[in-house]
This record gives structure tokens, C-alpha cells and sequence, in this order.
């Protein structure tokens, strides 16, 4: 059951309930597709075609402590997706709108199936949105929400740089390790630029109150509006961003660790964000090629050498796969469910079919 609230403070409300979108259809993949697969392909090629000896990729023992380390990173996986939820719960708590975790985390598996394994040219965030549309019964709610979820993390990983190095300040000595800061600052220039603009009454503010295409735009500024007017609740969405952040860094080590890398923990926290940050770039599959290019630039100062450094890119890669799997039941089943009863205070209970 989804719950609307109203605070003490008069703040502009979106639009109490809108038609629900429909079901995101699946299209084949276009020349976008196969252009990420393309540079993905291209750049393992340039990773791999000069290592001596892909058997030096694992530890020769403990085998048992690795397939257990591995493991130990996809449970890890699972449970920052688990987390992720409870960032965007918070995020809809600004608009007034309280959703059970475990919908929220249902949605977020649909979304990461469709995203990292269906070769679909409908975005993972793009079921997210439509699920929530269901569930909230506001696409511009749904749509901010996404959107100022995915945004928190331009604040966390780029302060898990600067905590890795802070640990850690002789890795400003290492090759390369400029890299990491000059991704944190870029990404929180650009994350200022979004606040200005998504925040300022006269820029995304004057669509608020539209009922076309750009009310998108002015729920985004409600939100931000809101987590300026509402320190506590903002502060609480920052701190649910930074704990998923975390979680991500904690299954990476762990894959460190079942390879027997030499890297240690600050710098795990310096680099791992910073890799983050660059393999969303729409440039590849899944960012692969890119995550492994990047732990190969960054750890080759450590001691690790390049096949070890690839082999962790691709295990990233694999928890992820093996964790978004389990949101194939959800994909499958969750779109043809009702909406469910919403409630909103001072308002009769509405319900509407997803």
C-alpha cells in the first residue's frame, strides 16, 4: 500500500493522481546497441592481447577461500540493490510519498534485468519510472524520484574518493592517482550545474505547476526544492546514498581479495568510486571494457598486474549479471499488477489498474 503524505510546511504538490503509463514494450536493439557492444569488444581486445598468461589470473590455492570471496561479492551486490531501494524510498519521501521497501526492490530488479541482460534499447531506469508510475500514481513523481536517486550518488562516490585518499595521502604519490580526483571533481561540477539548474525558481521552478511534458522538469525542482527546505529528510537520502556507495566498494574488495591483489583498502576506496563514476558513460556495454581499462590504469601502480586487474573488472561485472538475473520474476509478473490502493491525506483511497 502506497501512502501520501503532507507535511507542516505548505510546499507545491504535483498532481495527486495521473493515468498510469503503460507497460514498457521491448524493442530489438538498434545501431546504438551494437556500437556499445562494438567499443566494449574493441577495448578487451586492447586489455587482453598482450598478456602473457591468463593462469596467473587466479591464485593458484585456496580455491575454496576465492569461490567463497566471490560468493561473499555477490550477496554483497545483492544487498546494495537492496539498499538502493531504501535511497529512493527516501527520495519519494520528499514528495510526500511513502512506498514499502520490498515494492521499491522488486522494481529495482525489474529495472536491473532489463538494463544489464535483455538486449533492449529501453533503459532499466526507463521500468523503474513505469513501475513507480503504477505505484505512486504520479509519472512526474516517478520520474524525479529516478532522477534525484541517480543524482545522490554524484555526491557519495566522489566523497569516497576523497575519504580514500584522506586514509591514505601517500597514494598522491602513485601514477595515475590524479585520475581518481579529477573524476570526483568533474562529476561534482557537473552536479552543481544540475542543482543550479534544477533548483533556481526561474529555470526548472516555472514548470512546476504544468501539466505537459515539462512538469518532469518542475518535479525534479520540487525535489530539489524540498531537500533544501528539509535538511533532516535530505540529510537521510544522502546517508542512504552513501551506504549503497559503501556496499559497492565492500563487494569489490571482497573480489580483490579472492584474486589476491595487493591493493589496499584505502585505495579501494580512492579508486572503486572513481571507476564507478566513468563506466556509466554511455560509451559501452554495461561499461564493459571501460571498468576494466580503468582498474588496469589505476591498480598497475599497486603491483597488480593486467590480467588479474581485468579479471576483477569482469567479476564486477559478474556479480552484477548474477544479481540482476533475479529480477527476471519480477520483470515478468510485476508489470500486470494492479496498482494497488493509494491514500492520500484528507482524500478518499484511489485505485487504478497498472
Amino acid at each position: 500500500m502506497v501512502t501520501h503524505r503532507a507535511y507542516g510546511t505548505p510546499l507545491p504538490r504535483l498532481e495527486a493522481v495521473e493515468g498510469a503509463t503503460q507497460q514498457s514494450g521491448r524493442s530489438g536493439p538498434g545501431w546504438k546497441f551494437w556500437l556499445r557492444i562494438g567499443v566494449s569488444a574493441g577495448l578487451l581486445v586492447l586489455l587482453v592481447r598482450n598478456i602473457p598468461d591468463l593462469h596467473d589470473v587466479f591464485p593458484e590455492q585456496h580455491h575454496l577461500r576465492t569461490i567463497l570471496l566471490i560468493g561473499a561479492a555477490v550477496v554483497m551486490t545483492f544487498v546494495g540493490i537492496v539498499l538502493s531501494a531504501w535511497r529512493w524510498q527516501r527520495v519519494l519521501v520528499l514528495f510526500d510519498v511513502d512506498v514499502p521497501l520490498r515494492t521499491l526492490t522488486s522494481h529495482y530488479l525489474a529495472g536491473l534485468f532489463v538494463g544489464n541482460v535483455l538486449p533492449s534499447t529501453i533503459g532499466g531506469d526507463v521500468v523503474r519510472v513505469a513501475r513507480a508510475t503504477n505505484t505512486t500514481g504520479s509519472s512526474a513523481t516517478a520520474f524525479a524520484s529516478v532522477v534525484l536517486e541517480r543524482l545522490t550518488g554524484m555526491v557519495a562516490l566522489p566523497l569516497l574518493v576523497l575519504i580514500g585518499f584522506a586514509f591514505r595521502p601517500s597514494q598522491l604519490n602513485l601514477d595515475h592517482a590524479w585520475i581518481a580526483l579529477l573524476v570526483a571533481g568533474v562529476t561534482l561540477g557537473a552536479l552543481a550545474l544540475v542543482i543550479v539548474l534544477a533548483g533556481h525558481p526561474r529555470l526548472a521552478g516555472r514548470y512546476a505547476d504544468n501539466t505537459n511534458w515539462t512538469r518532469f522538469i518542475g518535479a525534479i525542482h520540487i525535489g530539489v526544492d524540498r531537500m533544501r527546505r528539509q535538511p533532516g529528510e535530505a540529510l537521510y537520502v544522502l546517508v542512504t546514498a552513501f551506504t549503497y556507495q559503501l556496499s559497492v566498494v565492500i563487494s569489490v574488495l571482497l573480489i580483490f581479495r579472492a584474486l589476491d591483489l595487493p591493493v589496499p583498502i584505502a585505495a579501494g576506496f580512492a579508486y572503486i568510486p572513481a571507476v564507478s563514476m566513468v563506466q556509466v558513460l554511455p560509451i559501452s556495454l554495461n561499461g564493459l571494457g571501460v571498468r576494466e581499462g580503468m582498474l588496469v590504469f589505476l591498480l598497475t601502480p599497486l603491483g597488480v598486474d593486467r590480467a588479474p586487474a581485468v579479471a576483477a573488472g569482469l567479476f564486477w561485472l559478474f556479480c552484477t549479471l548474477v544479481v540482476s538475473f533475479a529480477g527476471a520474476p519480477m520483470f515478468a509478473v510485476g508489470g500486470r499488477k494492479a496498482r494497488g490502493e493509494v491514500e492520500s491525506e484528507g482524500e478518499p483511497a484511489a485505485k487504478g489498474a497498472g
